[in-house]
């Protein structure tokens, strides 16, 4: 049985480690859990590990919104204290308080 501890929390603002973007956790993956195509259009030296958590964002940079999946080993806790501006955050999240925004629709 597979056994692991995710380091961040649905509902938690997070930013990814290299690129210039941040988001709000809605989803988490013990493991990799994407298509073999998406996997291998990542450069090899860029590739994470498949055994570590997976997270689904809705993400936002400066020019967009959008979902990422991105490993846990590429991101960091957003320590801004800014809310996140994605459209589709109050389709499942209630208002944004103290770094976290509260779930308020049930996933599967």
């Amino acid at each position: 049985m597979l056994e692991t501890q995710a380091k961040y929390n649905i509902g938690q603002v997070v930013r990814h480690r290299k690129h210039p973007f941040r988001g709000v956790v809605f989803d988490i993956d013990a493991e990799f859990s994407n298509s073999e195509e998406w996997y291998e259009a990542i450069p090899e030296e860029a590739r994470p590990l498949k055994d570590q958590p997976f997270y689904h964002l809705l993400a936002e940079n400066d020019q967009t919104y959008y979902v990422a999946y991105v490993s846990e080993q590429n991101l960091v806790p957003d320590d801004t204290g800014e809310p996140v501006t994605h459209p589709d955050l109050p389709e499942l999240f209630g208002e944004f308080d103290n770094g976290h925004y509260p779930l308020e629709y049930q996933l599967n």
